[in-house]
């Protein structure tokens, strides 16, 4: 039985025929999020960094390739902004400029975050020939206004794995919208990265409860893997 998360507790997901979408491989992407070099990059003038993201690069490629050898598709969603500003600097400021540095202070370099052409828009992440790359991305949102949800439908896809960052904004921004929009949701909790532990934790408590499973990203390929087998020996 598949194992899940359930406000951070560990339990067995119930044996429920409702519940097999969330696992069918066959219909599901993976959307991995904002893993660009305006969060990941080490240098001194990156402007906005999330350095805790850093470390999940490695697990992530690793994760994808194994996806890829499944046959699940890969979608790299970044955000990426006109040179010019006029959608966000010098248009209608985004609302995460005015009050995130109330918490964390002002951010050195915050007005070339993710302008178009910059290196801040590379990913970390690696990424295939095969996969899928949305870049339209304005705000905390994956959805709005890119062509994500239309790339998706078009897929056939009807489930979205979530990795990437920041865990308690646009991955959390990506689970309601996801859901709302009735995709099956499932978070990959160890490829992912909050502003800190705790907004991670209370973001993916959040999650669990109201639109998505939460599982380790080796439970999701392991359960992949019991129905490729499932299916495999149906078919002898």
């Amino acid at each position: 039985m598949a194992s899940i998360y359930v406000y951070q507790e560990k339990k067995t997901l119930p044996n429920k025929e409702l519940f097999k979408e969330f696992l069918d491989y066959s219909r599901t992407a993976v959307v991995s999020v904002d893993m660009h070099e305006g969060h990941l990059s080490e240098d001194s003038d990156c402007p906005c960094p999330a350095p805790r993201a850093r470390e999940i690069v490695e697990p992530i490629d690793s994760f994808h390739d194994s996806c890829r050898r499944r046959s699940v598709p890969i979608i790299h969603v970044r955000t990426v902004l006109r040179s010019s500003g006029r959608d966000d600097i010098k248009g209608r400021v985004s609302a995460w400029r005015l009050v995130f540095p109330l918490f964390i202070g002002e951010i050195p370099g915050a007005d070339k975050h993710a302008i178009k052409g910059s290196k801040w828009t590379n990913l970390r992440t690696r990424v295939d020939p095969v996969d899928e790359i949305v870049e339209t991305k304005k705000r905390l949102s994956v959805f709005h206004p890119t062509d994500l949800d239309f790339l998706l439908r078009n897929m056939g896809i009807c489930t979205v794995i979530l990795n990437g960052g920041f865990t308690d904004c646009c991955i959390l921004n990506a689970a309601f919208e996801a859901s709302n929009l009735d995709y099956r949701v499932v978070v990959a909790r160890d490829l992912v990265r909050g502003t800190n532990e705790e907004m991670e934790d209370a973001a993916l408590k959040m999650m669990s409860l109201h639109m998505a499973l939460v599982m380790e990203s080796s439970d999701i390929l392991g359960e992949w893997d019991k129905r490729i087998a499932h299916i495999s020996k149906a078919a002898e």
